[in-house]
């Protein structure tokens, strides 16, 4: 199956590319079929009311899933306020934006199986409740933290705030087990809400909780998941300049939180 999308572009008045003004969602396909959908609306409506921008009707939202052929895809929804208002002041009658595009999309396995190197990241996220966990367009702070590293051994960069809270990694979010309870950070001031972490919190006793990075040296387990790639056990932790600061051998207790998160998006159990 070959990428598709949605053939109108975006004209270079529209608030999203300009400003970040708009919303956004990546949605597992299963032979056609989308995974955590109602979770990934639900969390698209919550940045609508946000934002202030009309939610697309279900049949706009769905359209996009007529393309869908078989096989392991991604569908990418965006939601921009469209164009108008006044530089930043926006329209006072919102006409919303709705592209779309799917790709096809190959899990590297590996990262299930082997688990991953992850490192902290320089770069400290804005504090932005407003915001918090919402999915927007504006995402520069991720990109410049990605940058941070070229190095193909690390699969992942995690996030602070500006007050040294741990928030998330580049694209995926945390959890690990600390004194043998799970815990992922509370994202009220910043960070993506997850669409599998929010299943995962309604179906396991998952604890939200303030921790700076150091709590991670004391883990007995750590894990980075998103509702595309599945959780992925990581095995080395790094400061910011790639010095190992943590080792983990692979133990049941990361297979039983994949087995959940992987149940959820149909991906193959690791052995």
């Amino acid at each position: 199956m070959g990428a598709s999308e949605v053939p109108a572009g975006w004209p270079l008045d529209d608030r999203g590319p300009a400003y970040g003004d708009g919303l956004f969602e990546t949605v597992l396909l299963r032979d056609g079929e989308p995974r955590l959908w109602a979770e990934h609306m639900a969390r698209l409506a919550r940045g609508c009311r946000a934002l202030g921008i009309p939610m697309p009707s279900p049949g706009e939202l769905e359209q996009p899933l007529v393309e869908a052929g078989e096989g392991l895809a991604v569908l990418k929804l965006t939601l921009t306020r469209g164009s108008g208002g006044r530089g930043y002041l926006p329209p006072a009658v919102p006409e919303p934006r709705l592209r779309w595009q799917i790709t096809p999309f190959a899990p590297v396995a590996e990262r299930w199986t082997r688990g991953v190197r992850v490192r902290h990241c320089r770069l400290r996220l804005g504090i932005q409740p407003l915001l918090a966990g919402l999915k927007h367009l504006n995402r520069l702070e991720n990109v410049l933290a990605r940058a941070e590293w070229t190095d193909g051994d690390t699969a992942e960069g995690l996030l602070c705030d500006s007050e040294g809270r741990l928030v998330e990694a580049t694209c995926m979010n945390l959890f690990w087990r600390h004194d043998g309870r799970l815990e992922t950070p509370r994202l009220d001031r910043c960070g993506v809400a997850g669409t599998l972490r929010e299943v995962l919190l309604e179906r396991l006793p998952i604890h939200e909780v303030e921790s700076g990075p150091e709590v991670l040296e004391g883990a007995e387990a750590l894990w980075l998941g998103n509702s595309v790639q599945g959780l992925w056990p990581v095995t080395r932790l790094d400061d910011h300049r790639g010095r190992a600061l943590r080792h983990w051998a692979i133990t049941p207790d990361h297979r039983a939180l994949q087995a959940e998160a992987h149940d959820l998006l149909g991906h193959p159990l690791p052995a």
